[in-house]
């Protein structure tokens, strides 16, 4: 007897890549309805995601249907194709597996004919997330050979947000005249001796926009504006007009490279960007990954405030403010007593011997032999030596023992006793650095000494560089 699902979710995709496509939203829709339909299944809601791309699981859509299934309001999901649900391997075994699978959700794919409660459909799950997988990468492959061919001709291909002081008109950058001056006046101002800083507060209250920092150091390190073209690292002579001249663009550079040069008095000069807090740029949030920055006499997750999105990991973050002095003195207070506790100091030195690196040497050659492995389990797949589903289990797990692998490879190696030396070579200068008075020279010795800092409500976790 076939099993009644009273509440099925039905999620299309389009990414944006895929327009052209024969998966429109519309057409998906109307094929899941009818299948449901004549499964005699109910749908309970149409998750959508338009734009999104399947390369990754962050998309709106999805998210919402995964908090619907944990809250137990869901007995299948429906899709029109597999890579509709994800096209990384990875994603779609963890969304099938984990999400679905353990609570009790099945997982149907229309176009292939196939659902998870049946052993066979498991298995194919499997095998077809592989191929799903290498097909995009064939097409990551192509548009990024593409977008090579494009940059060496000489056209801009960063998007449909063209650099400032330029039009992003039918493939080309133009330049916009009124925009143009506002970046002229940058660099003007710039080799006049201005700071970052005093840059974009001048140019926000003359003409608007101009609203961080940041944007100021963007277009004075984009070689975009001497006719440059850059992909990958790698510079192409453009076919727009440039907006600077070569000359004032080189010393720009040098000067952001070497803002302490000897011929140069102007302290704002010798350093064109400064922050304004002793910690800025070194306080991360613990539960959603984002960082802290200082507003109005506090700390805050960037989650929490309304800047840039792209700076934004949670929403819903709830983590706590800090009070700029309240967190600066836990933070110098630590530091001194790394100086003066010697039982402290061994404490942190103990914790930090013990991670004594990661072989990488070892760890490519066993991730080498898991690629040989899953190859040779296809291989006795094809010619019809081991069932499809021991063969899609151990594929399985022999991914995940990979992207364990992978994740040791990424880990930071201890390999000399350099950076203990300069730690405490720097850490000496404790007495000597906050009795300067100098914001810049404090904080130079805190990040010498210091690579995070994460917070996690009233618990400060301070990362130090040894």
């Amino acid at each position: 007897m076939q099993k009644l699902f009273f509440k099925v979710a039905c999620y299309v995709r389009v990414s944006t890549e895929n327009q052209i496509e024969n998966y429109s939203i519309d057409e998906q829709i109307e094929r899941l309805k009818a299948y449901c339909t004549a499964k005699g299944w109910s749908i309970y809601r149409i998750y959508t995601d338009g734009g999104y791309s399947g390369g990754n699981t962050n998309r709106p859509a999805l998210q919402q249907m995964l908090k619907d299934i944990h809250a137990g309001l869901i007995d299948m999901v429906a899709v029109y194709k597999l890579d509709r649900l994800s096209r990384s391997q990875k994603d779609t075994l963890t969304l099938i597996e984990d999400e679905f699978i353990a609570n009790n959700v099945e997982f149907v794919s229309m176009n292939e004919d196939f659902d998870t409660s049946s052993p066979f459909g498991r298995a194919m799950i499997g095998i077809l997330s592989v191929f799903a997988q290498l097909e995009k990468d064939q097409i990551t492959e192509r548009f990024t050979m593409g977008r090579i061919g494009r940059s060496k001709a000489g056209y801009y291909h960063g998007g449909p947000t063209p650099p400032t002081g330029y039009k992003y008109i039918n493939g080309n950058l133009i330049v916009d005249e009124y925009k143009a001056s506002q970046v002229q006046e940058v660099y003007k101002r710039f080799l006049g001796g201005y700071s970052i800083n005093s840059i974009q507060k001048y140019m926000h209250n003359k003409y608007g926009d101009w609203n961080s920092h940041s944007l100021v150091i963007n277009v004075l390190r984009n070689s975009v504006y001497i006719g440059k073209v850059k992909f990958k690292g790698v510079e192409y002579n453009g076919v727009h007009k440039p907006i600077i001249n070569k000359e004032a663009f080189f010393e720009t550079q040098k000067l952001l490279k070497s803002p302490e040069r000897q011929n140069k008095k102007n302290s704002a000069q010798k350093t064109p960007y400064r922050a304004e807090h002793l910690l800025s740029s070194l306080i991360y949030c613990k539960k959603c990954g984002a960082k802290y920055n200082a507003c109005h006499g506090y700390y805050k997750c960037y989650s929490r405030s309304k800047g840039c999105k792209k700076y934004i990991k949670d929403r819903n973050c709830k983590n706590r403010n800090y009070g700029i002095e309240g967190l600066d003195s836990i933070v110098v207070n630590e530091i001194k007593r790394l100086k003066y506790d010697k039982n402290y100091l061994k404490q942190i030195l103990g914790n930090s011997t013990k991670q004594t690196g990661t072989d990488k040497k070892a760890i490519i050659v066993k991730a080498r032999e898991i690629d040989t492995q899953i190859n040779r389990m296809i291989d006795l797949y094809q010619i019809g030596t081991i069932p499809m589903e021991k063969t899609a289990e151990r594929i399985s797990a022999l991914q995940k023992e990979k992207d364990s692998l992978n994740q040791k490879l990424a880990e930071p190696q201890v390999n000399s006793d350099k950076p203990i030396k300069k730690f405490f070579d720097t850490l000496s200068k404790l007495d000597e650095v906050f009795s300067s008075g100098s914001l810049e020279k404090e904080r130079l010795f805190v990040s010498t000494l210091i690579q995070s800092i994460w917070i996690d409500d009233d618990i400060v976790n301070i990362k130090w560089r040894i």
